[in-house]
């Protein structure tokens, strides 16, 4: 039988341990940023000023004080509507699964030069701790849409059916 014996330098592993996530990191800070303007969930919005800020920054003219305003419970199973929803929040940046089951904050504000709009149209956001997690805009006429928060000249629509009102926009559990 043989037997092998090493020797280990615990102080060479540390500096080769360190030395590897010092250039881990390095690449990440070099290369990990992105000239994207998508909205993340960075986005602190601490108070009513702070969120119209927000809203006017992706393009919107809204009133100054929401039209509504409650706590939603994000639900903790997908169901088919849910997932509609967050495919189009993951759109934008956003991932409504990393809260499932939370308890949000939900503002709605009427937006003031939606093009061409002929009923209202409403701005929702979705706030958790302060930092927007995700939201829309939903066109209420007859053939309206629901699309992301970015204002765009261009609109590419997820849904196409009516919504009655913009409660039915996220889905909730109570």
């Amino acid at each position: 039988m043989m037997v092998m014996t090493a020797k280990v330098n615990f102080k060479k592993i540390a500096i080769i341990l360190a030395a590897v996530v010092g250039v881990i990191l390095a690449i990440v800070l070099l290369f990990g940023g992105s000239n994207d303007t998508t909205p993340t969930a960075a986005a602190g919005v601490s108070d009513n000023d702070s969120r119209v800020k927000f809203l006017t920054d992706m393009g919107w003219q809204v009133s100054t004080s929401p039209v509504e305003s409650s706590q939603v419970r994000l639900p903790k199973e997908q169901t088919e509507v849910y997932d509609r929803y967050n495919t189009l929040q993951k759109s934008q940046g956003y991932d409504l699964s990393q809260h499932a089951g939370k308890t949000v904050m939900r503002y709605v504000y009427k937006i003031n030069n939606f093009p061409g709009a002929t009923e209202p149209v409403y701005a929702t956001l979705l706030v958790y701790k302060n930092q927007v997690i995700g939201g829309d805009v939903t066109n209420t006429a007859a053939k309206g849409v629901i699309q992301g928060l970015k204002k765009q000249e261009n609109v590419n629509p997820i849904q196409t059916a009516p919504q009655e009102t913009t409660a039915a926009t996220v889905p909730a559990t109570t």
